[in-house]
């Protein structure tokens, strides 16, 4: 009696969790750094997005004590990151990047839903 092979399947592997937002290593490593010299040490890093500038919109960073009640808390490496329900909107696809140039260093947002930004490049229209 001839026996037939039954190919065998393996499940697929689950797509990795993304966040709306992320933070580069770089990023990162550049947080816990610049978070080691506040005293009392934050509880994390707050990331939005508030009116201003001079395309209507403009990045924000601070240091944060305790999350709010509307915030999205993601942990990268340890370094919890609190995003509002209103700026995760605008920041959903974005990269947060740190970067040193010979000319400047800083965080970089890396947003895909950004349509434009203003010729200082601090600000940006969705």
């Amino acid at each position: 009696m001839a026996t037939t092979a039954v190919p065998t399947t393996t499940p697929e592997a689950a797509p990795p969790k993304t966040t709306p937002v992320r933070l580069t290593d770089n990023a990162v490593s550049k947080v816990r750094e610049i978070m080691a010299t506040q005293d009392p040490l934050p509880a994390g890093l707050r990331i939005g997005v508030v009116g201003g500038g001079c395309s209507g919109f403009q990045y924000s960073m601070s240091f944060e004590n305790q999350a709010g009640m509307m915030d999205k808390i993601y942990d990268f490496s340890g370094l919890k990151v609190f995003v509002d329900a209103t700026s995760l909107m605008y920041l959903n696809g974005c990269v947060v990047d740190y970067v040193e140039t010979l000319e400047a260093a800083g965080f970089k947002f890396d947003n895909p839903t950004v349509k434009s930004t203003c010729g200082c490049g601090s600000s940006f229209t969705v």
